[in-house]
């Protein structure tokens, strides 16, 4: 998640009230809040504001988990949540109202008392709520990047310490992993053609953070590193399951024993973030399913992208553009999929006057700089959610020589009666204008071969005319033309007009 990536497609999400009670309803902040609301002081913690041992039972009992054998890990785990999210606050034991209260203390550490966040969860906004669920996000992934330790005791030195360089783990490179995941993970989700609301298959993440986008063959040492990095990833995810991020199906155990490595990673062959949306076709669903699924949910989503807006990435949401100006909203959408660009101006537009919208958006289409032929290409598209009440604003630009042929389009498509017939440079000017728009679109190949050529098939004698076109962006048009058209003879004679272009200059 670098700020130097690209800017991400951009994401839909849930408002922020939904969010809200998906976040109260998270398993872990769920049992925080209720630990928090347990707690007194008498509620003893130890030296890091972990609940002293004698506590956990008790802790586990509140919860309703006294008859699962991880009862007390888990109350454990809850309660680390409601320190690090400010549910609860701890007090050294001098801070007493007594001295016998630090006496009966024992061998804790501190007391407690009830934290501003619980205050929050339960008479502030939406916002509030969701800012307690990112701290508790915080929490979880800070635990999901840790290695596990079954034998810390093992790797305490002489002074007391933790000695990391006996454990092998570089805290810097897990939170690395782990968020390289969450980014592929949210990418795949919110990309046109990725996997949506639909669930991922774990070997084809883990595929996308160790295979080469330009590695055809996986080797065994990379395939090797694949099954790895799919085991490190089950355990990760089931960390962060309980939070609310990801609905996740484990790996089946039984596959540990019945299956070799080269069937675990068989949905990883394809490799690469773009592959792993299509990687569950390789294997039946009953197949895909036992190697782990894992799906992020709406909270999950809204979650991963604050953690990228905090990491400087441009990471929009349809909607952020609802109160910008034309300019910016025109600006902003030449980066979205169809959909969602068309999602994003139907709400800018639902917020203002038929009539000023349709003005505010032709005037920001105009201009001869690069990238303004796909700024007039959305703002026609804009223009298509409007009704009839905009044809009076519409006309007025008859006569302009970038938004003539435009306003006839659009009159046309109306129904409108009594369009005036373009002059012939302008009818040559907006197809030079239709195609440079497309091609800084970067659609489908085929589509814009089929434009190109729909465009001349109109027009007899298209690059006679074409090259004569006062249009910025004329030589450059026809030179593309000249290497899409599917006709040789006519692509031969857009690159002759081509030349032509570039010669008047």
């Amino acid at each position: 998640m670098a700020p130097d990536q690209p800017i991400l497609p951009p994401v839909r999400l849930r408002s922020d009230a939904e969010l809200a009670r998906d976040a109260l309803a998270a398993p872990l902040l769920a049992r925080a809040v209720r630990l928090a609301r347990w707690a007194g002081p008498e509620t003893r913690v130890g030296a890091g504001g972990e609940l002293a041992d004698a506590q956990l039972p008790v802790a586990a009992e509140a919860l309703g988990l006294t008859a699962d054998e991880d009862g007390e890990a888990e109350a454990a785990e809850a309660w680390r949540v409601a320190v690090d999210t400010g549910l609860v606050e701890i007090h050294d034991p001098e801070d007493a109202e007594s001295g016998k209260e630090a006496e009966e203390a024992g061998d804790a550490e501190g007391t407690v008392t009830a934290g501003e966040s619980l205050a929050a969860l339960t008479a502030g906004s939406p916002k509030d709520v969701l800012a307690v669920w990112l701290e508790g996000f915080e929490s979880v992934f800070d635990d999901a990047a840790a290695p596990y330790i079954d034998d810390l005791d093992a790797l305490v030195g002489p002074d007391g310490e933790i000695d990391f360089e006996a454990l092998d783990w570089d805290p810097e490179a897990e939170a690395d992993f782990l968020e390289g995941v969450l980014g592929n993970l949210y990418l795949l989700t919110v990309s046109e053609g990725g996997s949506g609301e639909g669930p991922v298959p774990l070997p084809a993440l883990a595929a996308s953070m160790v295979i080469p986008d330009d590695m055809n063959e996986p080797t065994d040492d990379i395939l090797e590193q694949v099954s790895d990095a799919m085991m490190r990833l089950d355990e990760q995810f089931r960390i962060l399951e309980p939070i609310g991020l990801v609905e996740y199906q484990p790996v089946d155990e039984a596959l540990m024993v019945e299956e070799s490595e080269e069937d675990v990673t068989a949905a990883a062959d394809a490799g690469g973030t773009a592959a792993a949306a299509g990687a569950a076709e390789e294997l039946d669903d009953e197949d895909v399913s036992r190697y782990g699924m894992v799906r992020l949910t709406p909270l999950g989503l809204y979650g991963i992208r604050s953690r990228m807006l905090d990491a400087g990435l441009t990471a929009p949401a349809v909607g952020d553009l609802a109160e910008k100006d034309a300019d910016t909203l025109l600006a902003g959408v030449v980066h979205y999929p169809q959909e969602a660009a068309r999602a994003e101006v139907a709400g800018w537009l639902a917020a203002r006057e038929v009539p000023a919208a349709a003005r505010d958006l032709l005037a920001a289409a105009r201009g001869s700089e690069p990238g303004a032929p796909l700024r007039r290409l959305h703002a026609q598209q804009a223009l298509s959610l409007v009704g009839a009440e905009a044809e009076p604003v519409v006309r007025e630009v008859l006569d302009d020589a970038e938004l003539g042929g435009l306003a006839r389009v659009w009159l046309a498509e109306c129904g409108a009666a009594d369009i005036p017939a373009p002059p012939e440079s302008m009818i040559f000017w907006l197809a030079i204008d239709t195609i440079a728009a497309h091609l800084d679109a970067e659609g489908e190949l085929e589509e814009l071969q089929d434009l190109i050529e729909g465009l001349t098939g109109r027009h007899g004698g298209f690059f006679d005319q074409a090259w004569r076109v006062d249009h910025p962006s004329t030589a450059d048009v026809l030179e593309a033309m000249g290497r899409l058209h599917r006709d040789k003879p006519s692509a031969k004679e857009a690159r002759k007009a081509a030349f032509k272009a570039r010669s008047r200059r």
